[in-house]
């Protein structure tokens, strides 16, 4: 199916002008002019006044992943409050969707459900988007992935000129292209715009071919997984152990819970944790499982090249280079993969 772009955002301007579809949040990819013309996941209430011309749904992945809407940085999960919150989440694209099914199997499971995450999840849209260009770390093509989303997503779009070719994934997604049908025009697929959408699909996917080249790994990352501990010190030489690293990693969920309660108000809350930090996982007598930085360092990309791999049946990492990004160290992730894999 074909809509107009501009069609497509006289809907999104009615739905939170208007009410339309009755979304308490639309949360859009925003480019901002103050951060190197970096995008953030934006929340537009209802009644906001918003310019749309900020907005970037088709060009790269945002700096924040998609798990801080669904796995909050900081949240109370004692006394348990969720609120009736209906969202609409456009401009995801494939490596934050692909991160969001691997914290599904960690969330809600046969063994366990997040009722925060399951809450989150259940009360969201997601409108995914193609990469039409891509940042200077962006390598989802080495972890097996694709700059187009194939499947996971409740309605997908790829821009063609001045059209989206619109795919529907699952039923939210053909309710919601019901609904947007009485209200734009929606028109039959065309062969030009799905030959146009396969080319640039392409040309993302040999651009990234390019950029990553000299980053190539084996497929069962079996020298990582083996390398001597001396090489892992001569590559974590650099770390500082400051946790950025996982708090921005899109599929990193560990977590610390503190009792924060006061006179007789029960309050338990938990926040983000990070394998890379000193305390990780300290006991009480002050005992650590990973004193040197060299052991917390391995244990990151053995999570997720090895443990991920061995309790979800794939590996943790999509390819955002998000780490990379936020090192101050500017140790490239890749980099280190493709060093330790040979």
């Amino acid at each position: 199916m074909i809509v107009k772009v501009a069609d497509f955002f006289t809907f999104l301007n009615r739905c939170f002008s208007e009410g339309v579809g009755n979304f308490d949040e639309i949360i859009l990819p925003v480019k901002s002019p103050q951060d190197n013309d970096n995008l953030h996941f934006t929340s537009i209430m209802k009644g906001m006044r918003f310019n749309f011309e900020t907005v970037q749904l088709d060009s790269y992945r945002t700096v924040d992943p998609l798990k801080i809407l669904y796995y909050l940085s900081r949240e109370k999960v004692l006394p348990a409050h969720y609120p009736p919150r209906k969202r609409l989440i456009i401009g995801v694209k494939s490596c934050d969707l692909r991160a969001l099914e691997i914290l599904d199997k960690a969330m809600i499971n046969d063994e366990f459900v997040d009722p925060a995450y399951k809450h989150w999840r259940e009360n969201a849209i997601i409108i995914t988007n193609d990469c039409l260009s891509i940042t200077e770390t962006c390598h989802c093509t080495l972890t097996g992935g694709k700059p187009y989303s194939e499947a996971g997503f409740d309605i997908n779009l790829s821009k063609s000129f001045y059209n989206y070719h619109l795919t529907i994934g699952s039923q939210k997604g053909e309710e919601l292209v019901e609904f947007m049908k009485k209200r734009i025009t929606i028109e039959e697929d065309k062969p030009d715009i799905l030959r146009n959408v396969a080319n640039q699909r392409q040309e993302v996917i040999e651009l990234l071919n390019k950029q990553n080249e000299e980053f190539t790994r084996s497929e069962n990352y079996k020298g990582l997984i083996e390398s001597k501990l001396s090489k892992w010190e001569t590559k974590s030489r650099d770390c500082v152990g400051c946790g950025g690293c996982t708090n921005i990693c899109p599929t990193c969920y560990c977590l610390i819970l503190n009792d924060e309660t006061k006179s007789d108000k029960f309050v338990k809350v938990r926040s983000y944790d990070s394998c890379q930090l000193f305390g990780y996982a300290r006991v009480a007598g002050g005992g650590t499982p990973r004193p040197k930085m060299t052991e917390r360092f391995r244990n990151r990309y053995m999570c997720k090249f090895s443990y991920m791999n061995s309790n979800f049946g794939t590996i943790g990492c999509t390819g955002c280079g998000r780490c990379t990004d936020v090192c101050p160290a500017k140790i490239d992730f890749r980099r280190t993969v493709a060093a330790l894999d040979k």
